[in-house]
Order: C-alpha cells, then structure tokens, then sequence
C-alpha cells in the first residue's frame, strides 16, 4: 500500500530522549525553589495564594489507573509504567480481527483499509490488535479493547467505500488516492441516502463479539489471568448517524443503546466473566441529556426540539444517562449478571480553540480556566454549553442516583496544546483533578511525543525523578487560597511514606507561595520542577527547608512543581475510599446545540482515528 496513504490508527512514534534530572546549582534563579522561610519568599517575588496541605484531614486512594492514555508510544509508556492503554477511536467501531481491516468511518471517506504488518495467512494471530495487546504485556500496561455493538465490521481486506462515486454517483469530495471512494455529500451539500451497507461489511453481532474474547482469552488468558482486563461497549455510539452513517444513518435510540449493551456486555461476560466493560461511551455534553436519536432530530429541526427531544419524551422526559443507567441496574438485579462496570463518558472541552490546540494568549489562558468544568459547580462553562457542567461531580450523582457500584471513566479527553508548556500545565492540573475527584480510569486521546510539553506533565506523577518516582496514591487534603493561580494536589505514596506534593502555577508570572504542611515540623524535602525555563527536562531544585511546617515556594510563570516530604514527618491515618471533594448541589443540565465552530464530530476528525 502507498507510503503516502494516510496513518493507519496509531499516533506518530517519535524516539524518547534520554530524560536526565538536572541538579540545580549556585544561585536561586527563575527555575527554583526559594529555600527560605515564607516570609522572605513572598518579599522577593509577587505575591501568590497561601497553600496548606493537612495529611490528618481527609484522605482517600487515588486509582493508578487514571494516568493512561490512547495508542501510548511504546517508548513513553515503558518509561512511565504507563497503567492503561486503549485501543479505542472511530475506526475500531468497525474494525474486524478475522481480517484485521477497519472501516475509517467519515475520517477518511467511509473506506475499509486492511491494517499492515501482517500477511492474510498469518491472521487472525499477527493482527494489529494482538501486537498492541502484546506489546501492553510486555511492558505492563492493561488493554482496553474497543468491541462493535454498530452491528457491522469489514467483509475483506480488499478496499472498499461506503459511497462509491461510481455506483453512488458524483460526490463533493473524493480520496485523491482511491477517487472512487467519495465522502457521501453530492455537490449539492445533499447527503447521499439508501447506500447498500454490504459494500464494505458484513454483520456482526453478540456472536462476532464473543467469538473475539473468547479467541483472546484462549490467546492470552482470561483477564483474571493477566488477559485483556477491559473491553469498551464501541465508541461514541450516539455519534453512529454521522461517523459510521454509510452503516446506521439514523441515530441510536435510548433503546438500542441498552439493547445492544444488554447483548454485548452479556457476550463478554460469558466469554469472560472477570472483564470489566465501559459504557456508554458517549462523545461528550449532550450525551449524558440524550440519545443519538435525539441529537440527530434536534440538529436537523432545531428550535424548540432541544427543549422536548422527541426520544426523551417517550421516556418519560429522563435524561438518557440516567434512563441507561437504571436499565442496566435492572438487567444485573434480572439476571445476576453485571454488564456494565464503569459509566465512560468522553470529554473535549468546547471552548473556541482549547482541544484542538490553539496557543495565543486568550486561548492559553481559556484553556486554564477550562479545567475547572471537571469539578467546580460555580464555573460557568464558557462555550456553547453556557452552563456550570461540573463533570466528575455530575458523573459520580449520577452513578449513586442510579447504579451505585458502578466506577467513572473518561477514555478520551484532551485540553490541547500538549506540544506547548501552556498545555502541559493544563494537563498536570487535569490530572491531578483526577486524582481529588475520584475518578476510576481515565485514558488521553492523541497522546504527546515522548519529548513534548506535555509528555512531562505525565512524567511529574510517574516518573519525576527520571528512576521511577511517583506521586502518591492516597490522597490528602490540600487547598489553594486562589486556584485559578495555583492549584494544589498532595498525596502520600505507601513504597516509602512520602508526602508528595504538586502546585501547578497556571499564571504567566513568577509567584511567591507560602506553603503550609501540617504536621511537618522542621524537615527538609526534594524539589523537581517543570517549566519554560527547559521544556526538555525537568529539573531538580535545591532542597526545600520547612521550619515548622511552613516554606516559601517560588514558582515561575506556567510551571509544575513536586515537593517530596520525607515518610513519617507529616502524619496521617490510613486512606478511607473513595473520598474525593464535596461540592455544591448541582444545577440541573440543559440539552442545547452545539456551535458550528466546534461541533462533535469535528472531534478526532482527520485520517487514522
């Protein structure tokens, strides 16, 4: 196949530079801690919020699992002990093992392209899918596997196109490398309707999909045993009517979202009884407040439909997360099987130029701002959405309103700009919102290179020290007086009985921070730090000196700093979980249509995905 054909699913692989800790020396200059008391600290520098963190206040276990990504660089995560990998994305709705062809859905001209790598007698054993869940293995990630509930997958490795030119007719746009292949829209801008689905596929139900785990289990072993431990319900099914619209040009209602979960799940299970599966999967806002279904009608008709949506209504007006959520309670109080073990909703923030990676001042500053939709209830959302969205919150009541047990998971997410130093500051206050928050697994959607900004955000939790450090996995109590300048996460790690303790300074400037540790006496700490003085490597700084319990920080404009208080001098008791932080009670969560400027399907849009 050309080399010149688009990237077949996996990011760029670029080669990880050797990560050394630069050890500062001589003088305390823009890059360092100030080791001197708070008083002195705030005398030379602008003043910064006070921050106190208190081992012996609250505390709760923060999953490892939150830290993975999508289609991680084999290289970054061997580094990192990355925790989780998702083998996940548009093209794995309809990818097919037998195979080993995905259809690439409007990404790229609803065509099936065969993956490389192997030859068709070596399939299914050397298909893409094996070699990812293999290389996971051998480096000690888990592997989530996204399965098609869509109902179709490829019938050959042999190119095909949902909407052949020829036999469809002129298009207004085509693959300049298969012109045959077109993107369904006449010249007109009209949609092309009533294409026949078996001109790239062929079925595939609950028996394809069980088929698949039982194939892998009997490869690798079930996941009790260190097989493929979770397997994602499709992905982004309520955005079927656009991105796989050659194969299901009508929205997924409420009731074949729990339908096809019902089976799906089911086939999983008895494949494997000990995966854990995620579901929905929904592309974002809207998917929590409706079904495909609703979002395709109220997109075409508009107007007072967002208000009444058509599907919605026949359910008794209850937003389609919670309705989903009951019915998959009621299958498992049925029949006594669990279908569905974590509520997985997607998240790109909406916010004109955030997640796709704008960098001027406004958008940098926005994209700060923008990480406060994951927890603060006061925070109006400042995009379409106009709204307080309070997302881990909103995702946890409506977990314990109506399936409690049932874990959070967002595998996919990006805050954009991770080639940047703003985006890896937002990225490190994302994931230590994470960990507060109490969300169970979370995977990054087009992960940085291993020596972009934003691959050291990552290394500031997993590997800060460049020999395997980590941030702690129980968490404690720690605030900010002012977040929007610096935001605070601390937690001790059990290796060693370490307090770690992360500021983000998400301001332009230099700030003086007086921080405070209760129950640390005088002691002295390391110090790392990550910032635009060398977004090469992160450096360790001077040691810290706490005289009863209190330092002055120094932290320069966007930067990530980690102080690390030796075991036993701060106190605490064991971590009680979950106990992440309370909010305000929720407003409830209006249904509206997105902006043009950033509308769903936009996201992850471009060949590959």
């Amino acid at each position: 196949m050309s080399s010149q054909r688009p990237p077949r699913g996996h990011p760029a692989r670029r080669r990880l530079r050797l990560l050394v800790s630069l050890v500062a020396v001589g003088a305390v200059g823009l890059g360092s801690v100030l080791v001197t008391d708070a008083d002195t600290a705030t005398a030379q520098a602008a003043d910064g919020p006070a921050v106190t963190v208190d081992p012996g206040g609250e505390r709760w276990s923060i999953s490892p699992d939150i830290y993975g990504m999508n289609f991680a660089d084999a290289s970054l995560k061997e580094e990192l002990g990355l925790p989780v990998n998702r083998w996940g994305g548009n093209a794995t709705t309809r990818f097919n093992y037998l195979n080993d062809t995905s259809n690439r859905a409007s990404d790229w001209f609803f065509e099936n392209i065969p993956n490389e790598g192997a030859e068709p007698e070596e399939l299914p054993d050397a298909s893409s899918a094996n070699r990812f869940i293999e290389e996971d293995l051998a480096l000690g990630a888990q592997t989530i596997m996204t399965v098609p509930l869509v109902g179709w997958v490829p019938k050959s490795r042999e190119l095909a196109c949902g909407f052949s030119v020829e036999k469809y007719g002129p298009q207004e746009s085509t693959d300049q490398w298969a012109p045959d292949c077109g993107n369904g829209i006449t010249p007109e801008g009209e949609r092309i309707t009533g294409n026949d689905p078996t001109d790239t596929s062929v079925p595939a139900g609950p028996e394809f999909v069980g088929g698949w785990v039982e194939y892998l289990t009997e490869r690798y072993g079930t996941a009790a045993e260190g097989g493929v431990p979770f397997y994602s319900l499709d992905n982004e099914p309520d955005l079927w009517h656009e991105t796989h619209r050659d194969v299901h040009p009508t929205g997924a209602s409420y009731e074949e979202l729990r339908d096809t979960g019902y089976e799906i799940g089911a086939a999983i299970k008895e494949a494997d009884p000990t995966a854990l599966t995620l579901g929905p999967v929904g592309w974002g806002w809207n998917s929590l407040l409706l079904s495909g279904l609703d979002q395709q009608v109220c997109n075409e008709e508009g107007g007072d439909c967002w208000a009444n949506p058509p599907d919605r209504a026949e359910h008794d007006g209850v937003p389609f997360a919670d309705w989903y959520l009951r019915q998959m309670a009621a299958y498992e109080e049925a029949n006594g099987t669990r279908v569905l073990d974590y509520f997985d909703n997607h998240w790109y923030p909406q916010g004109e130029g955030v997640w796709n990676g704008d960098d001027d001042p406004e958008t940098q500053a926005l994209r700060l701002r923008s990480t406060r939709q994951l927890w603060d209830p006061e925070y109006v959302d400042e995009s379409w959405i106009g709204q307080p969205v309070a997302l881990l919150p909103r995702m946890r009541e409506l977990v314990e309103e109506n399936y409690p047990g049932t874990r959070l998971a967002i595998t996919e997410y990006n805050y954009g700009a991770l080639d940047t130093v703003n985006g890896a500051v937002a990225q490190a206050d994302v994931l230590g919102i994470f960990g507060r928050e109490g969300l169970d697994l979370a995977t990054l959607w087009a992960p940085p290179a291993p020596d972009d900004p934003g691959a050291y955000a990552f290394r500031m939790f997993l590997n800060y020290d460049g020999a395997g450090a980590r941030f702690g996995e129980t968490g404690v109590s720690a605030t900010s007086e002012d977040s929007d300048q610096v935001s605070v996460f601390a937690a001790e790690r059990a290796e060693d009985g370490a307090l770690t303790v992360l500021l983000v300074n998400k301001s332009t400037s230099p700030l003086s921070v007086p921080l405070t540790v209760a129950g640390a006496g005088d002691v002295t700490a390391e110090a790392y730090q990550y910032g635009e003085a060398d977004p090469s490597a992160i450096a360790q700084l001077p040691d810290v000196e706490f005289a009863d319990g209190a330092a002055g920080l120094e932290l320069p404009g966007y930067s990530i700093t980690q102080v690390v208080i030796p075991g036993g001098a701060a106190g605490g008791e064991p971590a009680s979980s979950p106990a992440p932080t309370a909010g305000a009670t929720l407003p409830p969560a209006e249904a509206l249509p997105p902006a043009e400027a950033v509308r769903p399907e936009a996201v992850g849009s471009g060949p590959g995905r």
